[in-house]
């Protein structure tokens, strides 16, 4: 009978262990949060961070993921001092000086 067959196949299927079963087991992390980059790519056991490469002075990056260098690169941040700067450069960056009172031709009347 068609009943007896599903319910044999449904008991079989349970002891096939590489999906459902296996995930469940899974307890220990292997990356935590990383010091420099804020993501959870740190590796316990490595001591290297798998998204910017911390502790390596410089950043990692690799011109195979272009999509990657594009959401890492400048101007993805808040950029708090190089957002002045292109101001400062058109004032030759002056600094300390006050400007001068300007004198309306109605004051001078």
């Amino acid at each position: 009978s068609t009943q007896s067959t599903w319910g044999f196949l449904r008991r079989s299927c349970t002891t096939m262990t590489k999906g459902t079963t296996s995930f469940g087991k899974r307890h220990s992390k292997t990356h935590v949060l990383c010091l420099r980059c804020n993501r959870r790519s740190w590796h316990l056991q490595k001591h290297r961070c798998a998204a910017c490469g911390y502790p390596a002075a410089k950043l990692r990056k690799y011109n195979w993921s272009e999509k990657a260098i594009r959401r890492k690169t400048t101007g993805t941040g808040r950029m708090r001092y190089l957002k002045t700067v292109s101001r400062r450069f058109k004032n030759g960056f002056r600094e300390g000086t006050k400007a001068k009172r300007q004198i309306t031709p109605a004051a001078q009347a």
